[in-house]
Parts: C-alpha cells; sequence; structure tokens
C-alpha cells in the first residue's frame, strides 16, 4: 500500500522518527498524504466539492495545503509541513524531500499547466518559493528560501533569489560555492555584485592611468 510505503519513507528519513507507528499516528506531513490520497480520488472522479472539503479539511487539521488535482508520487517527505503549498497542476516524482514553508505555487500569468513539475529524489529546503510551469530535474537540490523561476537542471544545486545553480554534477558553477547543506549556502548575489564592483573598480584604474 502506499500510505505504508510513505510511512516507511519518512521514518526512514527522519533521524527523529522512532517507527512507523510514530509517523502514522503523530506526523502531519504523513496526515497530509491521507487526506490528498482521498481528496485526489474524489478528483479523479469529478466530484470536485467533496475533493475540496476533504483538502481543507486536511488544511486544517495539519497546516499544509495541497490541492487535489496536484500529482504526487510515493515517498513525499514533508517535513515538520507548516505553511507547505502544493497548487493544482504540480507534479511531484518519487522519493522527494519537502519542509516547511514551501510553496510549489504559480505566477498568476499562466494558464493550462500552472504549477511546477518536481522530478524524482530532488529536496526542497525551507521557505523555498516554486513558482510557474518550470521543471526541477531529478536528484536536485533547492537551497533554502530560495526562490526558484526557472528551470532546474537534473543533479544541480540551486539557491538565491531568484534562484542560481551552484552546482551540477558535483561540478562547481558559482565560483563560490564549496559543500553545501541546509545552513552554508552562498550568497550568490552578494558575490555578483562584489565581483561588479571589483570590475568597475578596475576600469576606473586603468581609465585614470
Amino acid at each position: 500500500m502506499s500510505l505504508i510505503k510513505d510511512a516507511r519513507n519518512i521514518a526512514h528519513k527522519d533521524p527523529a522518527a522512532k517507527s512507523i507507528i510514530e509517523v502514522m499516528l503523530l506526523y502531519p506531513g504523513f496526515h497530509a498524504l491521507i487526506y490528498y490520497r482521498i481528496s485526489h480520488f474524489f478528483y479523479k472522479h469529478n466530484h470536485f466539492f467533496l475533493a475540496r472539503m476533504v483538502s481543507q479539511w486536511g488544511r486544517g487539521f495539519t497546516g499544509i495545503e495541497i490541492h487535489p488535482g496536484a500529482t504526487i508520487g510515493n515517498g513525499l517527505f514533508i517535513d515538520h509541513g507548516a505553511g507547505v503549498v502544493i497548487g493544482e497542476t504540480a507534479e511531484i516524482g518519487n522519493n522527494v524531500t519537502i519542509y516547511h514553508g514551501v510553496t510549489l505555487g504559480g505566477t498568476g500569468k499562466d494558464i493550462g499547466k500552472r504549477h511546477p513539475t518536481i522530478a524524482d529524489n530532488v529536496l526542497i529546503g525551507t521557505g523555498t518559493k516554486v513558482l510557474g510551469p518550470i521543471h526541477i530535474g531529478e536528484n536536485s537540490r533547492i537551497g533554502a528560501n530560495s526562490v526558484v523561476l526557472s528551470c532546474v537542471p537534473a543533479n544541480a544545486t540551486a539557491i538565491g533569489i531568484p534562484a542560481s545553480v551552484v552546482r551540477i554534477n558535483g561540478e562547481k558553477v558559482c565560483p563560490a560555492s564549496e559543500d553545501l547543506n541546509q545552513r552554508d549556502y552562498p550568497d550568490v548575489v552578494h558575490d555578483q555584485i562584489k565581483d561588479l564592483c571589483a570590475r568597475l573598480a578596475k576600469l576606473e584604474a586603468e581609465r585614470r592611468s
């Protein structure tokens, strides 16, 4: 059963989890998946009012809002969960990890497919906003509090506002990127401004000489 697999995956990923029973009884991320699976069933069978009613019950109980029209694979781990929003046309693959405060939303300008597609094995950090019908490639990592407005390739790490790719396949794209984790991301915009200032100072020095 998919929900059992989800619970096992959460217990495996979260070092604070002591058992699958604890996950199934006490974890809001798991409860949100239960509400989602039920509401999605109604949505697929065109019972849209029932679908939204169940999803709103789930939102009130867990603090996690998942539109019943979203498509979610197996093994989604919503850690902590408060403030997570997943839009109607969002697609999430298998073994994805989402931290609290994440939005998979729209830009308000698109019609039809309006929300992101998240491939398998992606990690999305706390407070991140992924907006529009963009694609986040498999095995990618999005740094905390990033705003992602364009596609991210597979096996990449992206950070910042707007997000920039700093690693692909383990190789640095941004010179400031070192071993990245949820805490020690470089400030890409600050580094770019610093580089521009250095180049401007060099040009002014050459002009005066």
